[in-house]
């Protein structure tokens, strides 16, 4: 009997299939191809039948060239590090699109001369925060810090509060941070206590800043004290604050959360914050303060290392001027909004075991520790979990006592439908 083997389509012939050749067109020819080898490979293994080959192919095609798959954050914190940090805005969504091409990033369209890069964003924060007499971007918080630390303390000092040396994700400290730079580190204070006495007694001439860092992912309680930044700001050296989470102004469901308005105004030198997370927009190291002291940090030869790219800025800049990003809209959503598309969900849940819960989410991404914001969520039995986290769309919930709680604080109201088909999809 002839081999079935024989009867498998050949590469070329795969390729060269309509539906397969268009998909190479989006995703790329050695993608698509390496996709094609593999259900050839099943096919000779006896899996499927030859006649199969086509739809296998086309079933296992991704849906994009990039491998990241769109997630639906159901779990009701708010800025979650694991899934992206802050959801971008629509408005901000379009300025990548825009940016994604040729654009006027640093040329003046008028003139025809060469234009200060990322003038565009720059201004827009500016004018966010009209207590700096100027502002730099830089690619994260972390090189925010960096970049402080070599311009203003190249083998010098920082002195910086024993309370205050905070370890960010992934086992990174900040003190591993600023002491690659070749700066010292002066700590002062105790863990829990700390006074304007103690960092004017650590002053000395090989002082380069002070630091004043937000614990903003964790918070010590009890005996504590810590100085304020207004007495830290008359010791006659610059005063470096690290926000940390990026609020430009107080925010009221916030009160204890720092700001870079207010944090300027009581007199630091320098303040750098995070773009993305309760800004809402892309990952930026956002720095404000004096204008003598933030061309420095932009003159510095380090900056070019740090310098973020046209899509950073662009979304950067529709995130500032543009309509509430999604993190503000979660934070400042009603909790009687929430119920209702909540009861709404499990109404169109009908014949599903899901009610309506109680439920507390949190702010996340290293910012408000212990703020705790009230929420609604849809309940279901726990094998939902895993289902809804490997399909399509993927949704992401939590684990409560042997249910699957799906917080809608974090689900914007117009993924309800692709929530509500995902649960449909597993029952």
């Amino acid at each position: 009997m002839p081999d079935p083997r024989r009867a498998i389509p050949r590469t070329d012939a795969l390729l060269a299939e309509p539906r397969i050749a268009k998909a190479a067109a989006v995703l790329g020819r050695e993608l698509v191809k390496s996709v094609v080898k593999d259900v050839q490979q099943v096919a000779r293994a006896g899996e499927i039948a030859p006649d199969d080959v086509v739809d296998a192919v086309l079933a296992r095609l991704p849906a994009g060239a990039s491998s990241l798959r769109p997630v639906v954050n159901a779990t009701g914190v708010v800025v979650h590090t694991n899934l992206g940090r802050a959801p971008l805005s629509p408005s901000a969504l379009d300025a990548l699109v825009a940016a994604g091409g040729t654009t006027d990033v640093e040329f003046d369209l008028g003139t025809g001369d060469r234009a200060r890069r990322g003038r565009g964003a720059l201004a827009a924060l500016a004018a966010a925060v009209p207590d700096a007499a100027a502002v730099h971007v830089v690619n994260n918080n972390a090189a925010a810090l960096l970049l402080c630390a070599l311009a203003l303390a190249p083998g010098r000092e920082i002195v910086v509060s024993r309370g205050e040396l905070v370890e960010i994700g992934d086992g990174f400290r900040i003190p591993d941070l600023l002491e690659s730079t070749g700066a010292r580190l002066r700590e002062v204070g105790t863990t829990n206590r700390t006074s304007a006495r103690d960092y004017a007694a650590a002053l000395g001439p090989d002082t380069g800043f002070v630091l004043k860092v937000h614990p903003s992912n964790y918070r010590v309680t009890g005996f504590t004290a810590e100085a304020p930044i207004t007495e830290l700001a008359s010791l006659g050296v610059p005063l470096v604050v690290d926000i940390g989470s990026g609020l430009l102004a107080p925010h009221p469901l916030l009160p204890d959360e720092p700001d870079a308005a207010t944090a300027l105004r009581a007199g630091a030198t320098v303040v750098t914050a995070s773009g993305d997370k309760l800004l809402g927009g892309p990952q930026a190291g956002l720095l404000f303060g004096d204008a003598d002291v933030v061309e420095r940090l932009r003159r510095h030869p380090a900056a070019r290392a740090f310098r973020v790219d046209k899509l950073t800025l662009a979304a950067l800049e529709a995130t500032v001027r543009g309509p509430l990003p999604p993190v503000r809209a979660a934070l400042e959503a009603s909790l009687e909004s929430l119920r209702d598309r909540a009861q709404a969900l499990v109404r169109a849940l009908d014949g599903v075991d899901a009610h309506v819960v109680a439920s507390v989410a949190a702010v996340g991404g290293g910012g408000a520790p212990g703020v705790e914001l009230p929420s609604a969520a849809v309940s279901l039995p726990v094998r939902y979990a895993t289902a809804l986290r490997t399909g399509e769309p993927a949704v992401v919930g939590r684990v409560v006592k042997d249910r699957c709680l799906l917080d809608l604080r974090t689900v914007r109201p117009e993924e309800d439908a692709k929530l509500l088909e995902a649960v449909r999809r597993c029952g």
